[in-house]
């Protein structure tokens, strides 16, 4: 398994602490616009009071299929940073900059991820040269996400930037202390039992961290359709294999995982959060909660 040593993330951090010396672009706090929940609140722990942030996809929202709004283009109009995941996953995002006016910096915070590679083989019109654009569900991979952060952040506001560095490295912490327990937490559970079926393609990234084998029905976008034909071999390899772990996930509908539960005799564990945090009374209101949750439902599955 990858892992980002702590000795290269300081070595990334420490850059920032150069800008300080340079003046700010805004006296006030700096105006970020984040295109959804998981990266909004990843600016927000390391931007802290120095950052107004908008998100333009809320709780629950599914960013592949979003339709952005006015009131969208009006907060990048008045933007100073716009903050994206890149790797196809905002279709919408270049027409949405267009349609503003916006003239700032937009950074992309999967930048130097070690990208895996849309599956050729799975009937939803991707292609090699395609990439899996949910690189946020291995922790790992977010802590390149805060890195990236940190770096636009006080590039875009150099006054702040041992703030924005100090904020990060804290953050950081706590993100290597959850892989480090979600990892011990699945030590004890076998090979053979660490199947799972989720509602979409989406955790192809958590699978790689965390040694487990994700399947779905739907493709990497949620405007995937699977044929008649995809269902029917997904419930083949669920019955030779023995797969009985079922999940849906937050952003899509769940009446094909129930099919498939019916076909194959399996139970439905719960919900994942996949591409989009909760509400704030919801069980993933954060990237972190996000990650315990869940694991925490991955183990249940698996361990009952």
């Amino acid at each position: 398994m990858h892992r980002l040593s702590r000795r290269l993330f300081l070595a990334a951090l420490v850059t920032l602490a150069v800008a300080a010396a340079s003046p700010s672009w805004a006296a006030d706090k700096l105006r970020v616009v984040a295109t959804f929940t998981i990266l909004g609140d990843m600016v927000r722990n390391v931007g802290g009071e120095h950052v107004a942030l908008t998100t333009l996809v809320g709780p629950d929202g599914d960013a592949h299929v979003y339709e952005p709004t006015p009131a969208d283009a009006r907060a990048l109009a008045q933007a100073d940073l716009v903050l994206v995941n890149g790797l196809g996953f905002e279709g919408w995002i270049d027409r949405l900059v267009k349609a503003s006016g916006y003239k700032g910096p937009v950074a992309v915070a999967s930048e130097g991820i070690a990208l895996l590679r849309a599956e050729e083989d799975h009937g939803h019109g991707h292609h090699g040269d395609e990439f899996d654009p949910h690189a946020w569900q291995d922790l790992v991979n977010g802590r390149l996400y805060v890195i990236n952060i940190a770096r636009a952040l006080a590039t875009a506001d150099t006054a702040r930037a041992d703030d924005y560095r100090r904020r990060a490295e804290a953050y950081d912490r706590e993100l290597v202390t959850l892989d480090r327990d979600i990892r011990s937490r699945l030590d004890g559970v076998p090979a053979e039992r660490r199947k799972v079926i989720t509602s979409h393609d989406a955790f192809r990234y958590f699978g790689r961290a965390y040694g487990i084998g994700f399947h779905a029905p739907v493709g990497l976008s949620t405007e995937d359709e699977p044929s008649v034909g995809e269902v029917a071999a997904l419930i083949r390899q669920m019955r030779d294999e023995g797969i009985r772990t079922l999940f849906v996930d937050n952003i899509t509908d769940a009446r094909l995982v129930q099919q498939l539960a019916r076909e194959a005799e399996a139970v439905i564990g719960g919900t994942l959060y996949s591409d989009s945090l909760s509400g704030t009374t919801g069980p993933a209101p954060t990237y972190l909660d996000m990650f315990r949750h869940n694991a925490g439902e991955i183990v249940k599955a698996f361990t009952n």
